[in-house]
């Protein structure tokens, strides 16, 4: 499985800021809209949501079929702490996985140097420098329709 974190405080969290062991290249991979909606539309929740999923066996089976999974993690800020609303970790498998590297991929560029760039500034505590060097992230506009199977909560926010 391969996932797609579409925050980057979120991302600089999961890797340390480049700096854990086998994950010190950061990388920016822009995909089509179309295959990410199309991702989000054939993806299961990772986790069984009451109210959401029938019953949790309909759930598992769904789960084991879908080409993709999706939870809803904290969003965190510039010292990687957690912050009230989510962001989405949509996780790619079997065709999902194929179509993602052969198909959706438009770009990748390496970002290891920005993601050291502001975390110095996170060090030395000169959060305003910090944050101008944030890449540019807003709410990504979808019909709810999409992400009706996703969510059961209205704070979730695809970002």
């Amino acid at each position: 499985m391969t996932w797609i974190k579409p925050s980057f405080l979120w991302m600089m969290y999961r890797c340390g800021w480049g700096t854990k062991e086998g994950q010190e290249t950061v990388l920016a991979v822009e995909i089509s809209r179309e295959g990410f909606e199309w991702a989000l539309k054939h993806a299961c929740l990772c986790h069984y949501e009451p109210g959401l999923h029938a019953d949790r066996a309909t759930w598992k089976r769904q789960l084991k079929r879908a080409p993709a999974r999706v939870q809803w993690d904290p969003e965190r800020n510039l010292y990687l702490q957690p912050l009230a609303h989510r962001s989405l970790q949509l996780g790619l498998a079997g065709e999902a996985a194929r179509l993602y590297a052969d198909e959706w991929t438009v770009s990748i560029t390496d970002i290891t140097s920005l993601a050291h760039t502001i975390h110095a500034h996170v060090q030395d505590g000169d959060l305003d420098a910090a944050q101008q060097l944030l890449l540019r992230e807003r709410t990504y506009p979808v019909n709810e329709g999409v992400l009706a199977h996703l969510r059961n909560e209205p704070i979730c926010q695809l970002r």
